[in-house]
């Protein structure tokens, strides 16, 4: 049953110092506030370098390195391997493998192509992929479709163009799809127009068409620039290079310990890296914060206890009419979270307003979701966790002085002046 008189009591305790509650509160209100704006602010740079990653977060590419340094069963040094369709076969048998693509750039890579589209003209990077390599680049198709098995079997002569192409080559408001560009002086169809998830704007500025088009097209059959390759769920993305590799350095008769010949990127090592950075923020944000949040209820311990000094008369009193320790102590209890709740519920709510805020703004500009910074947040259960740990580490700091008040001696406070 809720005890009106109590409630009241508190009420008039607070609002009679005024001043005393108000600087009290906002030790804990800045704690508070300051957890979820460094947390918010840290889950946004998170968000922006996650996706940046594009969604290939345990992709493995594997290229051709330098020429051979160590001989290797009787074949000397300063050869130079190729990678080819036996080498993609060899991998497919890996039971550790998820997805797997041979990838070859018109030009070499990174090497843009001059494209023609009845008058209009444009240079990008033209790239082969099999079906699964669309899959790896991690881009979405928002119009029209991707690259499909029969596209790769058949050798079919279609595209697949980024958005930033398409505004180049075409009309803002025209149809791209079943339209022809020319590449090299060869008609390909456009079958689908893809965005990137990734924040690297030449991700769109891009051409993809099956491998087996392009290689056959334009004489590419005697070599696959790189492979990409992905494990399947479970697997560590290092152990599938590790193995990866091995097999093509057997197959091409290079020396295990010959590092240069063979090329690797694991964007798992880089995706684990970046997480760790984050943790290790969180784990700061959290010090932080604790230590403010720290400061303000001890701010309130001592609050509390000045109060239970300026009172000593009026417990005495109470005491004398029938007052139980227990009844002394729940009223100092209640106080303070009172004080501690309404406080922090306010800063939990401030931050949580101006993160809001934040990436509003952001994506009003457009960089909400296209940045190093997106979509600043605070996860629900951490901010209900930070505000039950705030009331508790309050009520400990008023054990205190609860207890001094319990401990009161009726006939000694009705003396005191």
């Amino acid at each position: 049953m809720i005890d009106l008189d109590r409630w009241q009591e508190i009420w008039f305790t607070l609002k009679q110092h005024k001043l005393r509650t108000t600087l009290t509160a906002f030790g804990v209100f800045w704690g508070i506030f300051m957890l979820v704006i460094l947390l918010g602010a840290g889950k946004g740079l998170e968000n922006g370098a996650i996706e940046g990653f594009g969604g290939k977060t345990n992709t493995v590419f594997i290229w051709v390195g330098g020429k051979t340094q160590i001989p290797y069963k009787g074949l000397p040094t300063g050869r130079r391997a190729s990678l080819n369709d036996g080498d993609l076969d060899a991998l497919r048998t890996l039971p550790e493998l998820g997805l797997s693509s041979g990838v070859n750039n018109l030009g070499g890579y990174q090497s843009n192509q001059y494209i023609v589209r009845k008058d209009k003209t444009g240079t990008f990077e033209t790239r082969g992929v099999d079906a699964e390599g669309f899959i790896l680049s991690g881009f979405t198709v928002v119009h029209g479709r991707g690259i499909n098995e029969n596209d790769f079997a058949e050798r079919r002569k279609i595209v697949v163009i980024g958005s930033g192409v398409k505004d180049v080559l075409f009309e803002k408001d025209e149809n791209s799809i079943a339209q022809q560009i020319k590449i090299s002086g060869v008609n390909f169809t456009i079958v689908g127009v893809f965005e990137s998830s990734s924040n690297n704007p030449d991700d769109v500025n891009m051409i993809l068409m099956p491998n087996s088009s392009l290689r056959t097209t334009f004489n590419q059959m005697a070599w696959i620039g790189h492979f990409q390759i992905a494990p399947i769920a479970g697997v560590d993305a290092t152990i599938l290079e590790k193995k990866a590799k091995a097999i093509i350095m057997e197959r091409h008769k290079i020396h295990p310990d010959d590092l240069g010949a063979l090329g690797s990127f694991n964007m798992q090592k880089e995706f684990d890296k970046v997480l760790g950075l984050f943790t290790g923020i969180k784990v700061f944000s959290w010090i932080v914060a604790i230590g403010t949040i720290i400061a303000g209820v001890v701010g309130v311990g001592n609050i509390m206890l000045i109060v239970v000094k300026e009172r000593t008369k009026e417990i005495g009193i109470n005491k004398a009419l029938g007052a139980t320790s227990w009844h002394v102590i729940s009223t100092i209890l209640q106080e303070t979270l009172v004080l501690t709740f309404i406080s922090g519920y306010l800063g939990l709510t401030a931050g949580v307003f101006l993160l809001e805020g934040i990436t509003s703004v952001l994506n009003s500009t457009g960089d909400g979701g296209n940045a190093m910074f997106s979509n600043a947040e605070i996860d629900f259960t951490t901010a209900i966790v930070a505000l039950v740990t705030l009331m508790f580490a309050g009520m400990c700091a008023a054990v205190l002085p609860a207890m001094k008040a319990a401990n009161v001696d009726p006939i000694v406070a009705l003396q005191e002046e």
